[in-house]
């Protein structure tokens, strides 16, 4: 379960980029956030992988406080997450097997493990018989794919992407979004940060707007989206598009 209650994050700079963001994300969903640029977020992403912090309210991830968590602890907190760039983040002076196992000595995984789990899952992304290939030899789909592979090893229970497809062309793009929600089939939650409108329109997943920093709207599959606007009564049931209260103090 991922939980934002009340967040904001003001760089030093005044820039108001996350404004009283609440927002919670059940275990084994598939969410795209989506916005133009500025909109708040790339800096939702990076309180999620705690290279930022809040300036306040509270972020829960599996039970883990990222405000109060010691700054010694947040590697080990990193470990339980899957992240995934738009620049794949490889290691070019080391082939695709070695890529993927990298993640593996990091947690000090055993030799035989690495021989075992490894294989697995360059199968699982379709890598297996580019195994000894070096990044430089493959193509930006499979580039990413390694990188999806690497981030997978060590089974995250989130696995965060930052704009995945952003540098692949349209049948790449596909075939990552399809290994995407292969990887959520198997219980993973997954939460993709996008401008494709054309990909998120495709793939009929929870959709959640941001502008300006704040969440404008929250789409679940099959629904029009609907503008955060205050409302009277209870909150809808899940599988249909929520409103949330906007706090009078955060309009633009």
């Amino acid at each position: 379960m991922i939980e934002l209650k009340n967040v904001c994050k003001t760089y030093e700079t005044g820039n108001k980029a996350i404004r009283n963001i609440n927002l919670n994300i059940r275990d084994g969903e598939f969410v795209f956030i989506v916005g133009k640029s500025g909109s708040g977020k790339s800096t939702l992403f990076k309180l999620l992988t705690r290279e930022l912090k809040a300036t306040s309210g509270e972020i829960i991830v599996n039970g883990c406080d990222l405000n109060k968590i010691k700054r010694r602890n947040i590697p080990k907190y990193r470990r339980t997450l899957g992240v995934v760039f738009q620049d794949f983040r490889l290691l070019y002076d080391r082939n695709v097997f070695e890529n993927v196992a990298f993640a593996q000595r990091v947690i000090g995984a055993s030799g035989s493990e690495i021989k075992r789990n490894v294989p697995e899952m360059l199968k699982l992304t379709g890598l297996g018989a580019k195994y000894k290939s070096y990044p430089n030899h493959l193509s930006g789909g499979e580039q990413q794919r390694v990188a999806i592979a690497r981030a997978l090893i060590n089974h995250p229970q989130v696995l965060l992407a930052d704009e995945p497809t952003g540098n692949l062309d349209s049948y790449n793009t596909h075939e990552i979004m399809r290994l995407l929600e292969t990887v959520n089939s198997m219980g993973t939650t997954v939460i993709v940060i996008t401008h494709s409108k054309e990909m998120v329109s495709e793939m009929k997943k929870r959709v959640i707007t941001m502008d300006k920093g704040l969440i404008v709207s929250d789409e679940y599959p099959e629904k029009k989206p609907v503008s955060v606007m205050p409302v009277m009564g209870n909150s809808r049931s899940r599988g249909k598009s929520r409103r949330r209260p906007e706090n009078t103090d955060d309009r633009i």
